[in-house]
């Protein structure tokens, strides 16, 4: 064990006059050399800090590169508008094709409802008149119900009744004569009754039809004046 000698300093081998291998390259270069014992920089060189600044490479990238999203983000919510407003039309075009589609079929099933019932009414005339004769009994009777029966479920509805004014868009006259018993053309005999489905006359009723006697209103008339002119019945 070495004991140290109080008031002696320990002295480096090496001289102070000696130069590292650093500060040799340094000076070799005609560089300065820092307190470190490496090169100092240069003071006109631009650190890496100075360049990040607003005005450098890096920030110019950075907004160019910004400034190109949001133009891509505008034209895509550009293409998103015009698709949209594509679809509203294209749904708006099927709503209305899906309704004109099922206003065509309930026409086109109206229709053959009424070219069917239209083929069964001398069917039905015949039943009817079976039953003003008394002669709907038995077997007969039953099926003849059973058809009436059905046509009411197609929608089949008769029309016509004696004592009814008499309507041209609904009935056809067949016969005509006067009567004083009316006071405006009425159906006093229904030759066949008529037939529709919903709003629709497939059959019009074929009636006789009674008018009031021609001399009759103008007779009651008079009298009427008359009655007036003298003060009525009671006054001579």
């Amino acid at each position: 064990m070495t004991e140290e000698t109080p008031g002696f300093e320990q002295k480096s081998d090496v001289p102070a006059d000696a130069v590292q291998p650093d500060d040799a390259a340094a000076q070799a270069a005609g560089g300065p050399v820092d307190e470190t014992g490496g090169p100092a920089e240069p003071a006109g060189d631009v650190t890496d800090s100075e360049q990040d600044g607003p005005n450098g490479p890096d920030a110019l990238g950075q907004n160019a590169q910004e400034a190109a999203l949001t133009a891509q983000l505008d034209q895509t919510r550009k293409a998103l508008h015009e698709r949209t407003q594509d679809l509203q039309r294209l749904q708006a075009e099927f709503q209305n094709y899906r309704r004109r589609v099922e206003r065509d079929r309930a026409a086109v099933k109206e229709v053959a409802v009424a070219n069917l019932l239209t083929e069964l009414l001398p069917v039905l005339d015949d039943i009817g008149r079976a039953r003003d004769h008394g002669e709907l009994v038995g077997g007969f009777k039953s099926v003849a119900e059973s058809l009436e029966m059905v046509a009411a479920k197609m929608g089949l509805m008769q029309f016509g009744k004696e004592g009814e004014p008499f309507d041209p868009t609904v009935h056809e006259a067949l016969m005509h004569s006067y009567s004083p018993d009316v006071t405006e053309t009425t159906c006093v005999q229904i030759l066949q009754p008529g037939y529709r489905i919903g709003e629709r006359t497939i059959r019009p009723a074929r009636v006789g039809v009674a008018e009031p006697q021609p001399g009759a209103q103008g007779t009651t008339g008079e009298e009427s004046a008359d009655e007036e002119e003298s003060g009525g019945p009671d006054q001579g």
